[in-house]
């Protein structure tokens, strides 16, 4: 009786030993699958003034990174450091991950109307923001939340053209850029956000003789 009792113990306890091996190989395949399935990058949104630190949930985008996004590709596409007749043409290739098709198709646009009406051929182009009519301006918004996804950002901009290095034009307006989230293609466009051209179509506005003179340099 007593080795039969003693059989008995050992068959109990090899088969608990195995149920809990059972167990953990199918919590380690749970947990493999766990680790497989997680996304391998996630793009978090951050404002760039932290000293009063910054709470957010993960998908919400910052305003200050929408405006960022807007001014930066807006500055690009806008640069034509020697030729506006070819720049212009390889800033919408170079960019294109930034744009939606539609922009796409109505940059391409604008650009052909501006090249066959001679406005691009040895020209120079930059743009940049008006100073205190940025992010930080309190008396106005620059950023507009639309929706969850869309955001209109309005870009006080100053515009010089230069031709054989002589200044030919200036220009102030504003320009309500639209941009929408846009998750496609992380390789492409790590900023998740593209430019989908215009809201509205840009205005010109006054700034002081102080401001212009400040402007570009």
């Amino acid at each position: 009786m007593t080795y039969r009792k003693r059989v008995d113990a050992q068959r109990a306890h090899i088969y608990s030993l195995r149920l809990v091996i059972g167990l953990l190989i199918t919590l380690g395949l749970y947990m493999a699958y766990g680790w497989q399935s997680a996304p391998r990058d996630l793009t978090i949104h951050v404002p760039p003034d932290l000293r009063s630190g910054s709470t957010r949930l993960w998908w919400d985008i910052p305003p200050e990174s929408v405006y960022t996004f807007g001014l930066y590709i807006f500055q690009q596409m806008n640069r034509w450091p020697t030729d506006g007749e070819t720049d212009y043409a390889d800033n919408i290739v170079r960019l294109g991950g930034y744009l939606t098709p539609s922009c796409k198709a109505y940059l391409q646009k604008d650009f052909e109307l501006r090249r066959n009406s001679g406005e691009l051929r040895k020209r120079e182009r930059g743009v940049f923001e008006i100073p205190g009519r940025g992010i930080d301006d309190k008396k106005e918004p620059h950023v507009q939340q639309n929706t969850l996804n869309d955001w209109t950002v309005n870009l006080d901009i100053t515009a010089d053209e230069h031709y054989g290095g002589e200044r030919v034009k200036r220009a102030f307006a504003r320009y309500p850029l639209h941009i929408i989230r846009s998750d496609i293609d992380p390789e492409t466009n790590p900023f998740g956000l593209a430019w989908d051209c215009y809201s509205g179509n840009p205005q010109r506005i006054e700034v002081s003789e102080d401001t212009a003179q400040t402007g570009g340099q």
